[in-house]
Formats: structure tokens, sequence, C-alpha cells
């Protein structure tokens, strides 16, 4: 897994500078990466033949609600970026709600599909699955957190 998960951030880099605007790199980023997150974790979780096709329904419906709340990520990330140097402390702190607000959708979103795994996986699967990720997440959070800068104080 780490091995495709390296290639896609050398991969994201490397476009960067081909890709038209920053809607463009995002979009180019999360193709990349969820092809990449799917070889990874079709390699790590060992499904049987029963399993196969209802996980990856469920991962495909699990994703496309993930992308949709990952969106509120983004724009809030694109919003710190665009007001940065001009950045007050009222407008700091709407972003930090809005972040707070993120996470809670993103833990209830998967709590929620947590249990829609365990319906139609092992126990131990659904966890592992859901170990993957977090793993590949906490890999792109790094990434985030090494290109954002910290906010200013005076």
């Amino acid at each position: 897994m780490k091995k495709h998960i390296l290639f896609v951030a050398l991969f994201v880099v490397a476009n960067f500078v081909t890709a038209q605007s920053s809607d463009d790199y995002i979009e180019l980023a999360r193709e990349i990466l969820k092809a990449e997150k799917k070889a990874a974790i079709a390699g790590e979780l060992d499904l049987t033949d029963a399993e196969i096709t209802p996980f990856w329904e469920l991962y495909n419906e699990f994703n496309n609600k993930l992308s949709q709340v990952q969106n509120k990520r983004v724009a809030l990330i694109k919003e710190f970026a665009q007001n940065y140097e001009s950045l007050s402390g009222e407008h700091a702190d709407e972003i930090m709600k809005g972040y707070f607000s993120y996470q809670q959708e993103l833990l209830k979103l998967k709590k929620s599909y947590y249990g829609r795994f365990k319906k139609i996986l092992p126990r131990e699967k659904a966890v592992r699955y859901f170990q993957l990720e977090n793993k590949i997440q906490a890999i792109v959070d790094a990434e985030l957190a090494a290109q954002i800068p910290l906010i200013e104080t005076e």
C-alpha cells in the first residue's frame, strides 16, 4: 500500500506544473488518488468471492459521499489560501468553525458506513478497511499540513 500512495504523491507533485488552475490540480490529484487508493485497498483486503461485489458497490457509494464531504474541506482550504495575507481574526474563526463542521460530518459519515460495512464483511475486515481509509487520509493530511502555512499572529 505504501508504494501505491507514494507513487500518487510523486505523480501529483510532478503534474502540478501541467495543471491549468488550482481546481484542475485538485481534480487531477483526486482522480489519481482515487485510482491508487482503490488498488491499494484491493491489495490489502483479501475479499472472498462472496464479498467482492457487495463490498465494491458499498465502497463506491461511500467514496462518492466522502468526496462530497471532502469538497467542504477543499473549499475551506481555498478560502484560507485566497485570504491568507489579509485574514482577520474573525474570518479565521469562521474558517475554523467550518473545519469543525466538516470534521463532524466526516465522523458521522464514517460511523454510518462502518455499520453498513459490518453487515457485508466480517468485523475484522470492516475494521481493516477503515484502518486503510485512515492511513491513506493520514498521508494526504501530512502533505496538506506541509503545504498549508500557519496563520500569522501579531
